[in-house]
């Protein structure tokens, strides 16, 4: 692509984000009651200690959703919702890390779930709990999530959680929408925007990463609220 001259370029993103701003602080919450708990799944993106708590790539910005989260997981099972939870677990060898800090090695404390998310996966409710652990970021690849897919044939639709907005969260919703799309089944992608997030650091400022990554996500047919009520 050619950018236009730098001034213009500026000005008019900044136009767009200013645009971008208003409408996603405006976004309407969505009654967890609007969904059917037999048709939707609720998707817990790695909320795992290496991404919330300790080591190379933990935040506090996706620590702060770790209580959030676990309370809408608690809401969804009771009312029978199946949640699948993803938990980014490497081996030294990972591909996944020529790209990225070595990270949620297998069998430390940064690839297991964050305690919140332990307890609710633990409690006994009619909603199930399936914890699966991934070795990209595109958390729908992986085929024990396949194997998920297939064995619920029911669901149309999907609530997205977790982090990050911009990489895991991202990707595996426009993979769900393409892979439904190319079949002609109709699938709902919704992303509640304070239950996503990603991290702060040098070349990759969070706020800048989430407002184009909703935008991305929202331009790809997905559906975005601002949390979900209940």
């Amino acid at each position: 692509m050619i950018f236009s001259e730098k001034n213009a370029f500026l000005s008019r993103c900044a136009q767009e984000l200013s645009a971008l701003y208003d409408e996603f602080a405006a976004l309407p919450d969505l009654p967890l009651s609007a969904l059917d708990p037999h048709s939707t799944a609720l998707i817990v993106v790695d909320m795992v200690n290496g991404f919330a708590r300790e080591g190379a790539l933990a935040s506090p910005r996706v620590g702060a959703l770790a209580a959030p989260i676990a309370a809408l997981t608690r809401a969804c099972r009771k009312k029978g919702m199946p949640v699948v939870a993803f938990a980014d677990t490497h081996t030294p060898d990972s591909a996944e890390l020529a790209a990225y800090p070595p990270h949620c090695l297998r069998g430390t404390a940064e690839s297991e779930l964050v305690p919140e998310m332990r307890e609710c996966a633990g409690e006994d409710m009619p909603g199930s709990f399936t914890l699966i652990e991934k070795n990209s970021t595109n958390g729908f690849v992986e085929p024990v999530f396949d194997a998920w897919r297939r064995e619920h044939p029911h669901i149309g639709a999907y609530v997205v959680v977790g982090d990050c907005t911009d990489i895991c969260i991202h990707q595996f919703a426009l993979t769900a929408k393409a892979f439904a799309n190319t079949r002609n089944r109709p699938l709902r992608v919704i992303i509640p925007a304070a239950l996503a997030d990603t991290f702060d650091a040098p070349g990759h400022a969070a706020d800048l990463a989430n407002a184009a990554a909703l935008y991305s996500l929202r331009a790809n047919g997905a559906e975005l609220c601002r949390s979900l009520l209940f």
